[in-house]
């Protein structure tokens, strides 16, 4: 008899966003059509994004509600963010700063010397290098939610920054997931 082999999810950008929500969100409990306003992303995406992101390890469902893993979210943004969804660098645009242009990492480094890295957006004031965000509504998310914003800018130094960069984001990846 043939075994059926049961198909591992394949996890996806709006997986990891979805995580980073509630990990930072963790005073809050919040339905999936919460998550999805607040993410401007539908509410079966956003169901979808947690089943993968529960298959993941990154978040578990404990008597009705989501919680991040916190330890596994941090194992898999300091090892494996940066080659999974890398961080692809354009052309000079006008958007949302990021990386290590954004807080709370530019307290760290000279805005003198720098062209900061933004996402591209239309309602964005500044311009930057960009970088392709984890999922398109990011900038949106991350307007209104400034937890979200910086875990992200985070996740951004990681994904596309020098060696310097990466030192530092991992400190503070740390200070906020630890």
């Amino acid at each position: 008899m043939l075994a059926i082999r049961q198909r591992q999810p394949v996890l996806k950008p709006q997986d990891l966003l979805v995580a980073l929500k509630i990990a930072v969100n963790s005073d809050r409990m919040m339905t999936f059509m919460e998550l999805g306003h607040e993410l401007s992303m539908s509410t079966s995406e956003v169901h979808a994004a947690t089943r993968r992101a529960e298959m993941s390890h990154l978040i578990i469902r404990e008597f009705g509600q989501l919680r991040a893993i916190r330890l596994s979210l941090q194992e898999f943004i300091l090892h494996g963010v940066k080659y999974v969804f890398p961080g692809v660098q354009g052309t000079v645009t006008r958007g949302m700063l990021t990386g290590i242009a954004a807080p709370p990492l530019n307290k760290f480094f000279p805005q003198n010397e720098i062209l900061g890295a933004v996402w591209p957006d239309p309602q964005g004031e500044e311009r930057g290098l960009s970088i392709q965000p984890l999922y398109p509504s990011v900038p949106a998310a991350a307007r209104a939610d400034s937890r979200l914003y910086e875990i992200l800018v985070i996740v951004d130094a990681l994904r596309a920054g020098a060696a310097r960069d990466r030192e530092i984001a991992t400190s503070e990846l740390m200070s906020r997931l630890g």
